[in-house]
């Protein structure tokens, strides 16, 4: 006989600066992710707006302001506009590889580099070595840090130049944060491509959504999520399709929207680790 599920306690963080909106506060609630249930409990969380970081899930909780709101790609829809479809040949050299939840410190390295250019003095860039392990390797769900490097030569690994600690959940794929090469004469475009990459082989493997975490609007920073479309997001009503004139909006008009076909078996495998 299985042991009785527990409801979890959830706590509230004490307020702080919010790290998008000028002037705001943040507070967040979170609840400990443990025990044999771990992973159907942060599934069951993910679908209201949560998120996991480590071993918690947490949410935003802010006391006068809603603007993050959770978002998620239909896969199975998705049609690339004429950029993303660019970027797409452009790198389709890179190999790509799931991997376990342990951390190199090569993609250390490729981490603080991406930090350095895209946020520094943030709250991640003085994140060392143990705390990027922890980051990576304590989670009580199935998780991936995707690897994409430059070809193979001599059968040796090409150069990484991104990453993507991803989740798999039994709806989708999970982003929870990636990082790549931003240095001089580096790829164009590796951001936008690894959330591209994620989308179709969430399709391929029949994972109806990929989860892109917290969309504010007002925030320059978070624009970019409304450009995969369709997209949903999280109100008071459940999951609704955001309209491509409200994503325009967002995205300040993007390119038209092009097709591409998606390929191969919908229910192999997604990832072998």
């Amino acid at each position: 006989m299985s042991a009785p599920f527990r409801f979890p306690k959830f706590f509230v963080t004490n307020p702080s600066p919010c790290p998008y909106l000028p002037g705001k506060v943040e507070r967040k609630v979170f609840t400990e992710l443990s025990g044999r249930h771990a992973g159907e409990l942060n599934e069951a969380l993910g679908r209201i707006g949560f998120r996991r970081s480590q071993s918690v899930a947490y949410r935003p909780s802010c006391i006068d302001c809603s603007a993050c709101v959770s978002v998620r790609v239909l896969a199975a829809e998705f049609t690339p506009n004429g950029t993303q479809r660019r970027l797409l040949r452009k790198h389709a050299d890179l190999e790509v590889t799931a991997c376990k939840p342990w951390t190199t410190e090569e993609q250390y390295e490729l981490l603080q580099r991406y930090l350095e250019v895209r946020h520094p003095g943030g709250g991640m860039a003085e994140m060392d070595e143990s705390d990027f392990a922890d980051m990576v390797e304590q989670t009580p769900v199935r998780t991936y840090l995707v690897e994409y490097r430059e070809p193979s030569k001599d059968g040796k690994p090409g150069k990484l130049v991104g990453a993507c600690l991803s989740d798999q959940q039994g709806d989708g794929l999970s982003m929870i944060y990636s990082f790549f090469d931003v240095g001089p004469g580096s790829r164009k475009g590796l951001g936008t491509f690894i959330i591209l990459d994620h989308i179709i082989r969430a399709a391929r493997a029949g994972l109806p959504y990929v989860y892109l975490g917290y969309w504010v609007e007002g925030s320059p920073r978070m624009a970019y999520k409304t450009r995969f479309r369709p997209l949903e997001r999280l109100g008071r009503d459940g999951w609704r399709r955001m309209e491509d004139a409200e994503a325009d909006a967002a995205a300040n008009a993007l390119p038209e929207q092009l097709s591409l076909p998606i390929r191969g078996e919908r229910k192999r495998l997604l990832i072998n680790a």
